[in-house]
């Protein structure tokens, strides 16, 4: 079965609210087993906008992280996300195909 992921991009624009946030955040992400991949860091845009902070986080699939999106508990973390920050959020399943040969 694919994972699913929470791919975010965000411009965060008041830093203290958004620590507040991201104090948030840990409760559903436990609750639902996510797992951060990639938690801001050095980032080059090589195509099109980018936006000053990248995340993805992995859950066992795409129904759960679909649930913990939709879930009261990140609701209530997102509203402190509100306002202290401008985010582009994707919920994806994973890819368990095929993949390339290696030439």
């Amino acid at each position: 079965m694919a994972k699913g992921y929470w791919i975010g991009r965000v411009d965060v624009t008041d830093p203290e609210a958004y620590k507040d946030y991201v104090q948030a955040n840990a409760r559903p992400f436990a609750k639902f087993g996510g797992r951060f991949l990639v938690r801001g860091g050095q980032f080059d845009p090589v195509e099109g906008e980018a936006r000053s902070r990248n995340v993805v986080i992995e859950f066992k699939d795409y129904e759960t992280a679909l649930a913990c999106y939709r879930s009261p508990d990140y609701a209530e973390a997102m509203a402190h996300r509100i306002g202290a920050g401008i985010a582009d959020i994707i919920v994806i399943e994973g890819y368990d195909g095929p993949q390339p040969e290696d030439t």
